[in-house]
């Protein structure tokens, strides 16, 4: 069967002749004038997009019926694991269909259930969503997040906990940030006011960190921390759990940082360098008995974790509590006295407990294969919980006593499907220089191996980010219609330590696609599916992998989706946060990092005349992470060089961002689009549903 061609007619997309030399090599810039995403004419021209769009999804005959399907499949209780804040319990519960889920809390195990934050009563389409942040020392005050629209600008506000009522502090103009408390206040991380109409696409500078007096106004917070020879530096805090150090890390982007504490009660003193530089990554747990014990990468690429005496700082000093594994130590947190450390063995979750001192190594028995968080509480905790996922368990929560060693279930999600009717397995493949690549591959058990499923290929592939085992309810309509889900983890990643992440960025970056173009040939030649019924898909920096993959073979693949991606890799570090990831991708304002990014930027490598994959390119108005600038001249660029019948298209959602915080009822309406995108330009049967 093949569906039958529907007609598409582009916008007309105007040009303009702007050319930049970058170290003597001219490079035309037409579209540039789409960057103003707040401009009448780039506004006019995203709502001529959309219709464009809307009208030929409109014309998908299941697309409705997709769309339902999900819904149901959404439609489940999802639950948070508890959170313990003196003498009350909380958590995030969605009852299946809520925009945003709600916060409630109780008094002991015993409780009764309140709300205690509803977001959804915060607007009218649920775009607000909340975070919770840090308690005061004595659990009296909880302060919280909140943000509209799923923009990365944070305003802090704060909770009496007991009675549920709202004090007048605001903090403004926050990103990136907690709120670490010491007995009067609490510290976080902001940058200064933005211009006026450029609050989601200036660059974000001079992030500095400040402390908030309770009960006072935002003016009168005190300046802890700056940099102002540094200006694109990052900076955090934390409070030690014992309320003794202040801990401020220093970032000049995604990885790499410098540690430097102080005492809290040291006030006007200035910070002594715990870890120096910025070439490796290091982090305080906690303080006791006098002592640090953090997590370094220092001469173990896959993390160790170790005690340093703050009067002795310097590396000759330290003592190893667990040391360096051949498996990277993805995590570490405490809880009831012991330490938990999960490892990522071949991308899956393996947790064992310690004593403070290394000792007393536990393996803890999890329900299968799959990805495990939590074990997190404070020293007199006798009770932890953790969450429990893999690509067909949607989340079950445990409880855990460490005295015991012993978990039980205490959530367990109910879905309208059967788990035990689907298969999930780890294969390994050869990239293009022979470095053994490991996939994940979930499909229905007896699926023929004959070239005819239809494939969806994700990946991500750096900023150290490791793809592990998780559930995704969309994920569902796929598997229930014959289709694998693959998801390779390429290098770039963190799963394999910091030697798998340096192997695929700076000029390494061709590594990443090329594991991701080798997989696609795996799938093929094993008979998995076929070109003609294989699509790629990714977000953010998986965005700019599947620009790069269809623009270097569009040969290989049916259909693209490229969401939120980073396309433009010559100017990307001049908006908001972008500056940050020149350490993983390089710069073009430097010459040799220049050279190679100009031969993968994807929007620099559209080629005239080609016929490129059917594509629907995903941005949203409101994304201060990736400006959807990046997807608007992806897609103009694009229309005018792709020769023939596949569509490339591009969905902007409206007051939606980054994906943080995104409603549901835009998430159903959303992932129904793609798969029913998916499944048309793969001439793939949709077998539960007639249209």
């Amino acid at each position: 069967m093949v569906n039958e061609t529907i007609p598409v007619v582009y916008p007309v997309t105007d040009t303009s002749n702007l050319l930049e030399d970058y170290h003597g090599s001219v490079v035309n810039d037409p579209y540039r004038w789409l960057e103003v995403d707040t401009a009448t004419e780039v506004e006019s021209w995203v709502k001529s997009q959309n219709l464009v769009t809307q009208d030929y999804l409109s014309k998908i005959p299941f697309r409705e019926n997709i769309r339902k399907r999900y819904e149901e499949l959404f439609n489940y209780t999802k639950l948070s694991a508890p959170r313990k804040i003196g003498d009350y319990y909380f958590y995030y519960k969605n009852d299946g269909l809520q925009n945003q889920a709600v916060i409630y809390y109780q008094k002991g195990r015993a409780g009764r259930e309140e709300v205690f934050i509803d977001p959804n009563k915060l607007s009218e389409k649920g775009t607000v969503s909340i975070n919770l942040l840090g308690a005061s020392r004595d659990d009296r005050y909880l302060a919280y997040s909140q943000q509209a629209a799923g923009s990365d600008w944070q305003e802090i506000r704060v909770r009496e906990i007991a009675t549920n009522t709202e004090l007048p502090d605001r903090i403004k103009w926050v990103k990136f940030s907690g709120a670490d408390w010491d007995h009067e206040g609490f510290y976080y991380s902001r940058y200064p006011d933005p211009k006026p109409g450029m609050e989601l696409s200036d660059a974000n500078r001079f992030h500095s960190v400040y402390y908030h007096l309770l009960g006072t106004g935002q003016d009168r917070d005190i300046k802890v921390y700056e940099n102002p020879d540094e200006p694109l530096m990052n900076h955090s805090v934390q409070v030690t759990e014992d309320g003794k150090y202040l801990i401020l890390y220093a970032s000049k982007g995604t990885s790499g940082m410098e540690t430097r504490f102080r005492a809290v009660s040291d006030k006007t003193k200035s910070f002594q360098v715990l870890f120096p530089g910025f070439e490796n990554e290091s982090y305080v747990l906690t303080h006791l008995d006098g002592q640090f014990i953090a997590v370094t990468n220092v001469h173990a690429p896959n993390k160790k974790v170790i005690r340093i005496d703050p009067g002795q700082p310097g590396e000759a000093n330290w003592k190893t509590l667990i040391p360096e594994s051949p498996h990277l130590l993805n995590s570490l947190s405490k809880g009831g006295k012991k330490l938990f450390a999960e490892y990522l063995e071949n991308a899956t979750s393996k947790i064992y407990q310690f004593e403070y001192d290394g000792s007393q190594k536990t393996e803890i028995e999890l329900p299968g294969l799959g990805s495990a968080h939590g074990f997190d509480g404070k020293e007199g905790d006798s009770l932890l919980f953790y969450q429990f996922t893999s690509f067909t368990d949607p989340g079950s929560i445990y409880e855990y006593r460490p005295e015991e060693k012993k978990s039980k279930p205490f959530f367990q999600p109910e879905l309208k499907f059967d788990p035990a009717g689907f298969e999930q397995k780890q294969v390994w493949y050869k990239s293009k220089d022979g470095t053994s690549i490991p996939m994940f591959l979930v499909y229905k058990k007896g699926l023929v191996l004959d070239g005819n499923n239809p494939c969806y290929l994700y990946a991500y592939g750096g900023f150290n980010i490791s793809l592990s085992p998780s559930f995704s309810a969309s994920r569902l309509i796929l598997l229930e219609n014959g289709g694998v889900f693959a998801m390779p983890n390429l290098r770039g990643g963190g799963e394999f330590g910091e030697a798998w992440h340096k192997a695929g960025m700076l000029e390494k970056k061709q590594n990443v696609f090329d594991d991701f173009i080798a997989a696609a040939e795996y799938l093929i030649a094993e008979k998995y599916t076929s070109r003609e019924k294989l699509a790629i898909a990714g977000g953010s920096n998986g965005g700019l992998l599947v620009g790069a993959c269809m623009t270097q073979r569009p040969d290989l693949f049916a259909v693209a989706f490229p969401a939120v991606g980073v396309l433009d890799m010559l100017r990307y570090h001049k908006f908001t946060i972008g500056h940050a990831w020149a350490v993983e991708y390089g710069s073009s304002d430097v010459k040799e990092q220049f050279e190679y990014l100009i031969k993968y930027s994807p929007l620099h490598n559209l080629k005239a005349g080609t016929r490129y994959p059917s594509t629907l390119i995903t941005t949203a108005d409101h994304d201060d992470r990736v400006v959807p600038a990046h997807s608007f001249k992806f897609a103009a660029a694009l229309q005018k060089a792709h020769k023939g019948e596949n569509p490339t298209l591009i969905r902007i959602e409206t007051d939606a961002g980054h994906g943080a915080g995104k409603p549901t009822s835009k998430i159903i309406e959303e992932q129904a689009d793609i798969w029913s995108f998916f499944f048309y330009n793969t001439n793939s049967p949709v077998k539960y549903m007639k249209g």
